[in-house]
């Protein structure tokens, strides 16, 4: 019994971006759950959100992983691990950072959404960042239901397969969430080491302006 961590310790140890995601997303699938909202409340089209000016859309279709059932659990899972770990690890002390990773991911998931016909779109911006951290830790070995092991860079893809097996339908939103993550991946990691160090996507504050000279 010592070892066992009380829920609000183990809460507040949970980085502060992914705790109040977590926490939103589950208190949202709760209010649905009891009817107090409706999913047509919460889904983001741009006649809705800006037609008809129920702006709180940019936000809810983010929030909203579907009713609670074990479907809601994994995917709220995924959300939670893989955003937890970006943040513990590459973005520690820079909540900042972090918070203009997931304002890229999700502008660039409300531009494409009209082109895959996506509604809600939490579920694609945790994948962008599974693909971003399995991309960043080419050494790490994972093993998918025990069957068989392979790097965290096919881990997006294993997702994507078992899905795709899953529901007899290509996942579109595990594909836009690859898209922005790759997009984020190769303009953070690799533009870089190509072009003195210039990195567009990063925070106006981490600019390098030296670098975007191109000396």
């Amino acid at each position: 019994m010592d070892n066992v961590i009380p829920l609000e310790a183990w809460f507040f140890e949970v980085p502060p971006v992914t705790r109040y995601w977590t926490t939103l997303s589950v208190i949202t699938s709760a209010l649905v759950q009891c009817e107090v909202l409706s999913p047509y409340q919460l889904f983001f089209s741009f006649h809705t959100a800006v037609g008809k000016q129920q702006y709180w859309r940019f936000i809810t279709t983010f929030l909203y992983f579907g009713p609670l059932s074990l479907d809601f659990v994994f995917h709220l899972f995924f959300m939670s691990r893989y955003s937890r770990m970006l943040e513990d690890t590459f973005f520690r002390n820079n909540t900042l950072d972090f918070l203009w990773l997931l304002l890229y991911s999700a502008t660039s998931l409300l531009l494409l959404s009209p082109f895959a016909s996506l509604l809600f779109l939490g579920s694609p911006l945790s994948f962008s960042l599974v693909y971003i951290w399995s991309r960043r830790n080419p050494a790490v070995r994972l093993s998918f239901l025990g069957l068989f092991v392979f790097s965290a860079p096919y881990l997006p893809w294993v997702l994507f397969g078992f899905s795709l097996v899953l529901n007899n339908a290509i996942p579109k939103g595990d594909l836009l969430g690859i898209a922005v993550g790759h997009v984020y991946f190769f303009f953070e990691d690799v533009f870089p080491r190509l072009y003195g160090g210039v990195r567009p996507l990063s925070p106006p504050w981490r600019w390098n302006y030296r670098a975007l000279l191109w000396r």
